[in-house]
């Protein structure tokens, strides 16, 4: 009986293996037939672990597609990545770069050392499965890399808290202030957030900024044109200091770095924390429970505005200096496809968002949020975050504005004055 079952095994084991290797012959002579030939150089800033061994591997994918090509790959430690890239953008490009969206973008484009992809953007398989992303990659009405990954910012509370509490979800500036007066009454704080290092500030300015005044002044505020003194950044500021004055944020906040604030919500003293996905596992590893936490979309503040979010977004360009940009182009077409951009992001490689509206998620309840509210709930785009879409020296002198605000409200015009002189010195 038993070598029977053996024999059967073997048999269809076999049949599987004659099988698979017919596809994969089958695929080879495709690759040979239709695939690319000449050479493919790519730059890599993805220095750690898991987005290195992610990223050779997508490249092994491709290369397996293509095995006429010859691919040479350079990984490059991240910081140095970021004071080298100017160098060999100039002289020696490779074919395909790694970098960032939006602000972080435009030196690079400004220069000239970024090819207009924007012929990639007019193929609907693009321009449709990747609409969220579009703003973030485009700057004078083209098109200048596309991105590989993002993870989504929103408010992660304590659920548990809320429905101790009689607490729905709210979509609306006045609910959101009606909650956290609930909080308060009960003895708690609305929100945790450590601001020691700075760019937890920046979030919230980040959101109270789009929420009040819409995706296109919070650039143009960001990139030099709109001025920090006008009445719009006022009415930001006005509507942060609503829940300032009502005591929403913990005490001594200066003090904690981001890490350092999470056990205010993991004891249940704060019932909120305005922060990106890469707050959850943390949450988890304090013995928070997915029944105890949840995730909503930063609420409208006035009515009619599009809601954009904050979703930093890491990408691909081809240098214009590159020498097999054709190939580099089909690189950029293989990485964003939905396949490609499930399996790159999945839990095992990046643990973040595809950029692809067509790709699907791991089963995690809060990728699964953040998928839905970036693929579909987010009409005002994705900015990249206070400090990637201003310029560093900008982002410096601002932030210290912002924490400032935090601890002493009462000093904004101060606050005001110097930020406007830092932006006609910084932007000139």
């Amino acid at each position: 009986h038993n070598g029977t079952k053996r024999e059967d095994t073997m048999r269809s084991m076999l049949k599987t293996s004659v099988a698979a290797f017919a596809m994969l012959a089958a695929a080879m002579g495709a690759a040979s037939a239709d695939g690319l030939t000449g050479n493919l150089k790519i730059f890599l800033d993805t220095s750690n672990p898991a987005p290195r061994a992610t990223m050779e591997e997508m490249i092994a994918q491709f290369q397996e597609k293509n095995p006429e090509l010859n691919i040479e790959t350079t990984v490059i430690d991240r910081e140095a990545y970021k004071t080298q890239i100017r160098n060999f953008l100039t002289a020696n490009a490779p074919d395909v770069a790694t970098w960032y969206a939006a602000n972080r973008m435009r030196p690079y484009v400004e220069a000239g050392l970024f090819e207009d992809v924007s012929d990639l953007w007019a193929d609907p398989a693009i321009a449709d499965n990747l609409a969220s992303t579009k703003g973030a990659m485009t700057i004078d009405g083209k098109q200048w890399g596309v991105p590989y990954t993002y993870y989504q910012w929103g408010v992660y509370y304590r659920k548990d808290i809320f429905d101790e509490l009689g607490l729905s979800e709210p979509t609306t500036w006045e609910e959101e202030k009606a909650n956290c007066q609930k909080i308060i009454d009960a003895g708690k704080k609305c929100y945790t957030i450590g601001t020691k290092f700075l760019w937890t500030a920046g979030g919230w300015f980040d959101y109270l900024n789009m929420r009040t005044n819409g995706f296109d002044f919070h650039m143009d505020l960001l990139t030099g044109k709109a001025s920090w003194k006008s009445d719009e950044v006022r009415k930001t500021f006005a509507n942060w200091r609503e829940l300032i004055d009502m005591g929403a944020f913990i005490d001594n906040h200066q003090t904690y770095s981001w890490q350092e604030a999470l056990p205010f919500m993991v004891k249940g003293d704060a019932a909120a924390y305005l922060m990106g996905n890469f707050a959850v596992a943390p949450l988890r590893e304090a013995g928070l429970s997915d029944d105890q936490i949840d995730f909503y979309q930063f609420v409208e503040i006035t009515p009619g505005i599009a809601k954009a979010e904050d979703a930093p977004t890491d990408t691909f360009h081809i240098p214009a200096n590159a020498e097999n940009k054709e190939n580099a182009r089909e690189f950029l077409k293989f990485a964003v496809s939905p396949d490609v951009q499930t399996w790159i992001n999945d839990g095992k490689h990046l643990g973040q968002l595809p950029v692809n509206a067509k790709s699907s998620v791991d089963q995690d309840k809060f990728l699964e949020q953040g998928f839905e509210m970036l693929s579909t709930n987010s009409p005002g785009g994705v900015a990249q975050f206070f400090d990637r879409d201003a310029p560093a020296e900008m982002a410096k002198v601002a932030m210290e504005g912002l924490q400032e605000f935090m601890v002493k409200p009462d000093n904004l015009d101060k606050i005001l004055d110097r930020l406007d002189r830092a932006q006609q010195r910084i932007y000139k």
